[in-house]
């Protein structure tokens, strides 16, 4: 078993090469391949105890408390009880175990949940039902319709023809178009046939579990025949079956060797950068107290040599001492314990009940709570609070992050006529509202009543028969490879290849002209009521170079028509001369739509003639049949019949953007928060969506796009985009060559300097395939140097581990604090590499949030959890750790000045009980009441003046430069509080003439100076007063003196006459006016040095921050204008919505009649047409 997380045991060897065969679990077993089970979860009963103390007391304080704890045990040398660090130290503790041990129950509950899933397992001849868990790799299991794929399998058969499949991989890619994948011939011949099932014994050898989703090879043996396996032939982990009854396959990689956990990354202890300073303070306190306690331990010695050694008649030594050699040793150890003080345990106790109030204000916050699925904000990890208040990156997934998943028919343009827009009765424009009245289709009985236009002037054009309205609507009809589903009469469904494609055919559909289905050869069309049968000649599929689709039908009146639709920039081209008026309005309006981020497609058509056509079909088919140049002949013959186009006009599609996404990157942009998009879309859709966003626009200086093959030519793309946003660092250097930057060193890894300045705004976009060769270890440091110029950078075709690996490369060479944000299973891996992972609660499944730190609805709640939850959580910590340090320094090395006064004897300043109480009672309501409640702006003003954000950037307000500024201003006020009331005691009467200058009305009157004095600093310390507040500091000083003359009491001292030698001091010492001045010249004396460089540091060196708090000190003064509604920056370049068509198209497999069902024919369906009632089946 595991001990601490970590095996001890027989080492699994690393895997070369994957041997299985079908049906033989005893074969895999040789082998010991994991199982399908899968563990997210860090401890178990048995581990958790050990392995969280272990984990736990990596936290340097801790080690030092427990280390504090065995000194107290020690009779010789301790002078304070063991419970006054045992109790805070299990506090600590147990708090931190309970909450470690919350978040594994809910990973633990998740790991229960999937691998308890049922499948049907192929065991002795029959499906059995079963767990996700107890599958293994060689079994066959069977899939159905919209099952989640258990394993990574080999496809052996299906329902469809040709053992097709229809998956999709949103969990996988982010890609929500379906992706086919087809079987073998050889095991396709097996059907469901249980029986030829269970008797295939085919053995596999393949690649060792690796992270590539794009990449399989190996061989399946059968009857000693040998067949080539690719990623074709692979269902993986985390894809979904659609449009498929059923499916059997073959396992090969299970539970954590699938492609989607090799992918998911290990999740990594987090610690926030405050946490990791204040390792580094706790050091440099040590080694201060090491300091102090050994110079009073050499004044113990030198003078008990001198003094204490004739002084023992009168003051004996301890037992066990025999020198003052051994008295200074024992002191030293005396003097720790006293002098522990300057690190509390209570430190660490406030700091998780920090954490933990500012968790809850996330959890409570009703601005971020989405009531359309019942969603709040949660912050499901409680120690990175503050880390939310220093974000200078952020990667953000695309697809469910920043869009909706849902493509919309918005606008369209048809014969230079532009529809979509809404305009009142006097002819202006208005904005589209859920008020505004929608188009009523209701007159179509095949509508999609999801569907919502608002312009009703195109379904009037529609109506009346308008001729070129007519043939637009014909074209989104025909042209697309959308294969029908019709289960109910009348419900149609659409599995589109792209979502955009879905759109347009959606609309054809909604407009009067519905695809109802299609054959191999034929593509049939409800046209305004009215069945037709299109007979399908060709389609000229889309690919990444063409851009473009066509299809050629023959209509049944024995028209030939070739219809195209595609990018504006390819189908310009391709126009007849005579379309050039028309083109020019068509352009007007291609730019007006893509000014309001909307991607568009021109639609064209051509009349055929029958000879050249004929001609054209022979000389198509000799080409696709020739051995050498097929690919150019094609394209050739492509480009000759696609001429000559008439313009018919072009659409406007939107990729819906999640609300007011757009405006958030805006406002993290004012706060110069720089945002990656990391997506598996492809180039276009991305570069798409970072415009729709004004993430990019076209005021930018320049975009580059990073699309180089190699590793040279990926340098040379990433040096000359440099060398364009900073050509000064290439100058007067030989060959152009810029000079080695020097590095800063950051543990193991190399830090670079800080931010280079671009001369202007770039953008940065690199595919997975350029991405790949830049990650390698030479090309890394020319990659994050280059793209931390560029104001935006977008990764497109990334693979879930290359996401990491982005943002693993700025944590390693930026000292910066980088967040992830995603809603998918693909994002996971980054979600737990990033300092901060946020998941959104969206449409791909809730893996993401379970893996985050924080998660919430909606890409807009972001910049509430950062520029007001986040930035006030880091203000109220650095508060918090400054003020803290700085009242137990003060407390503390008021002992250090008294030990030269005490013959270095370890005798505590203070009483005892004031020593216990101090930080547990006195002191500890008021600073937890400053950092829950303190606020320097309210919310509103945090998000109109984002620049506030900055400092926490920078991590101004506590650093190693503050903390040696606070340590200045303790020994300046220890001095204070030790000689001002020790001269107010010395030689001093009373009023009656007797003395008042005793230890212990002395340690009376400091320990009262103290605490009023740091009662004050913490009421200039606060800038946000409420009731709480009040209450705390007020209560505070008021228990304070109750306690205190109490416990100095003749009555306490009767009856504990051991515990409370303090009698009478209380009522002795604080009635004299010169105690009283005192306590006033101490808090005089430590306050005015503060005021005093606060003021003069706001009017001489003012900081963005002080600059901006006195802006809105001035606004306050006046009611707020609401804020102006500034229209967004938008693009003017027109973006081609075939963006989504991630793949080569399905054209061949649909001529092909591959994905076809041998069915009835159209008629014999039971699909209807409004007024055709002969088609129906009788």
């Amino acid at each position: 078993m595991p001990l601490f997380g970590l095996n001890f045991g027989k080492q699994r060897l690393k895997e070369e090469e994957r041997r299985l065969r079908a049906n033989d679990r005893a074969f895999s077993l040789q082998f010991e391949y994991a199982k399908n089970s899968i563990k997210t979860s860090k401890y178990n009963l048995f581990t958790f105890l050990p392995l969280n103390l272990f984990e736990q007391f990596q936290r340097i304080a801790n080690a030092y408390f427990l280390f504090l704890l065995i000194l107290q045990l020690i009779p010789q040398i301790s002078s304070l009880a063991w419970f006054t660090t045992v109790v805070p130290l299990l506090l600590v503790l147990t708090v931190s175990a309970a909450k470690d041990a919350s978040d594994d129950f809910h990973r633990h509950k998740s790991d229960k949940q999937v691998n308890n899933r049922p499948v049907k397992v192929l065991i002795d001849g029959s499906l059995k039902e079963d767990r996700w868990l107890n599958v293994e790799v060689g079994d066959i299991i069977k899939l159905e319709n919209n099952n989640f794929v258990t394993a990574d399998l080999l496809l052996l058969s299906s329902s469809e023809p040709h053992s097709l499949t229809y998956i999709e991989t949103v969990e996988l890619d982010g890609e929500t178009n379906l992706k086919v994948k087809q079987a073998l011939t050889v095991t396709s011949e097996l059907g469901e046939d249980l029986q030829k099932l269970s008797s295939f014994d085919g053995e596999i050898r393949c690649e060792a579990p690796n992270n590539k989703l794009d990449k399989f090879m190996g061989t399946l043996t059968v009857k000693g025949e040998k067949y080539a396996l690719d990623n074709e032939r692979m269902l993986l982990r985390g894809c979904t079956i659609r449009n498929t009854e059923w499916c059997f396959g073959l396992v090969v990689f299970a539970g954590p060797d699938t492609k989607l956990m090799q992918n998911s990354g290990r999740t990594i202890f987090k610690r926030t950068s405050i946490d990791r300073l204040m390792n580094f303070l706790v050091l440099v306190i040590f080694g201060c107290l090491a300091a102090m306690c050994l110079i009073l331990a050499f004044g113990n010695g030198i003078w008990e040599y001198n003094k204490g050694y004739y002084f023992q008649v009168y003051l004996p030594w301890a037992e066990g001492v025999d020198s003052s050699a051994t008295s200074g040793f024992l002191t030293f150890w005396s003097y720790v314990i006293i002098l522990n003080t300057v690190v509390p345990i209570s430190l660490y106790v406030s700091v998780e009940i920090i954490r933990l109030g500012n968790s809850f204000y996330i959890d409570w916050d009703r601005k971020m709570y989405f009531p359309l699925n019942d969603t709040p904000a949660q912050a499901r990890t409680t120690t990175l609070n503050e880390e939310l208040g220093q974000i200078k990156y952020v990667f953000s997934d695309k697809t469910g992050t920043l869009t909706q998943n849902i493509m919309v028919f918005n606008k369209c343009c048809i014969h230079g006529k532009s529809y979509g827009d809404v305009y009142d009765l006097e002819g202006h424009r208005v904005e589209v509202t859920e008020r505004t009245e929608k188009v009523d289709f209701s007159y179509n009985p095949l509508a999609d009543p999801k569907f919502a236009f608002y312009d009703h002037s195109l379904v009037e054009a529609v109506k009346g028969g308008d001729a070129h309205t007519h043939q637009f609507f014909r074209l989104l009809s025909l042209c697309h490879t959308v294969m029908p589903e019709e289960k109910e009469e009348g419900q149609l469904v659409y599995q589109a290849q792209s979502p955009d494609e879905g759109a347009l055919v959606t609309a054809a559909r909604n407009f009067g002209f519905v695809f109802r289905a299609r054959t191999p050869e034929t593509i049939t069309v409800v046209e305004m009521g009215e069945t037709k049968v299109y007979e399908l000649i060709a389609i000229l599929d889309f690919n990444n170079v063409r851009k473009r689709m066509s299809v050629i039908v023959r209509s049944p009146e024995g028209e030939l028509t070739l219809y195209c639709k595609g990018a504006d920039t390819i189908l310009y081209e391709l126009l007849h001369p005579s379309c050039g008026p028309l083109k020019e309005e068509t352009t007007e309006h291609l730019d007006e739509f893509a000014g309001e981020g909307l991607r568009t497609l021109v639609v064209a058509c051509r009349a055929l003639e029958g000879a050249y056509f004929a001609d054209w079909r022979q000389r198509h088919h000799e080409a696709s049949t020739a051995l050498e140049g097929r690919d150019e002949k094609l394209s050739a013959l492509y480009e000759e019949i696609e001429r000559d186009l008439l313009l018919l006009g072009a659409t406007a599609i939107e990729d819906k953007l999640q609300d007011g996404v757009p405006q958030t990157i805006e406002t993290l942009g004012k706060a110069q928060i720089k945002i990656w998009v990391l997506t598996g879309d492809k180039q276009e859709t991305a570069v798409n969506i970072g415009y729709s966003c004004n993430m990019l626009y076209d005021d930018m200086k320049d975009i580059f796009i990073i699309r180089g093959d190699s590793l040279e030519e990926v340098q040379r793309e990433l040096r000359n985009a440099r060398k364009k946003m900073k050509p000064d660092a290439f100058v007067g250097h030989h060959g152009g060559q810029e000079p080695e930057v020097q590095m800063k060193k950051a543990g193991q890894s190399k830090v670079l300097p800080d931010e280079e300045q671009p001369n202007g705004e770039y953008g940065l976009v690199i595919n997975g395939h350029s991405l790949a060769y830049a990650l390698e270890g030479q090309l890394e440091l020319e990659l994050v140097r280059t793209a931390c110029l560029c104001k935006v950078v977008i990764c497109c075709r990334v693979t879930p581990l290359q996401k990491a690996q982005v943002v693993e490369l700025v944590k390693k060479h930026k000292r910066a604090v980088t967040l992830a944000i995603g809603d998918g299973a693909n994002d996971v891996s980054m979600i737990k590499t990033a300092h901060i992972g946020v998941g959104i609660s969206g449409q791909e499944g809730m893996q993401a949030v379970l893996s985050s730190d924080f998660s919430f609805a909606q890409f807009r709640y972001l910049q509430r959890l950062l520029l007001v939850h986040g930035r006030w959580s880091y203000i109220r910590m650095c508060k918090f750790l400054a003020y803290f340090f700085y009242k137990n320094f003060a407390f503390t090395l008021v002992h250090f000045w008294y030990g030269f006064f005490s013959g270095f004897s370890a005798q505590t300043v203070y009483d005892e009980w004031f020593i216990t109480l101090y930080n547990l009672v006195y002191t500890a309501l008021p600073v937890l009441g400053m950092s829950l409640f303190d606020q320097d702006v309210d919310d509103r003003w945090s998000l109109h003046f984002p620049q506030l954000y900055l400092p926490g950037q920078q991590n101004l307000y506590f650093n190693q430069r503050e903390f040696v500024k606070c340590l200045g201003y303790s020994i300046y006020s220890s001095l204070v509080l030790f000689f001002v009331p020790y001269g107010a005691m010395l030689n001093s009467t009373r009023s009656d003439g007797k003395a008042v200058a005793d230890y212990q009305s002395f340690a009376l009157t400091a320990q009262t100076c103290l605490l009023i004095v740091v009662s004050v600093q913490m009421g200039l310390d606060t800038a946000y007063w409420t009731a709480v507040n009040q209450l705390f500091i007020w209560g505070s000083l008021a228990v304070y003196f109750a306690i205190t003359f109490a416990m100095y009491s003749d009555g306490t001292y009767l009856v504990f006459t051991a515990s409370f030698p303090f009698v009478g001091s209380a009522r002795n010492t604080l009635s004299q006016p010169s105690v009283w001045l005192a306590i006033f010249l101490c808090a005089t004396l430590c306050v005015l040095p503060v005021l005093g460089f606060r003021f003069l540091k706001v009017q001489l060196r003012p900081t963005l921050s002080d600059k901006v708090l006195c802006q809105v000190r001035e606004l306050r003064k006046r009611p707020p204008p609401p804020p102006p509604k500034r229209p967004l920056r938008r693009s003017i370049s027109r973006r081609s919505g075939y963006a989504f068509s991630h793949q080569h198209g399905f054209g061949a497999l649909i001529t092909s009649g591959q994905n076809m069902r041998a069915k009835l024919p159209f008629r014999a369906t039971g699909s209807f047409s409004p007024n055709s009632e002969k088609l129906k089946l009788k």
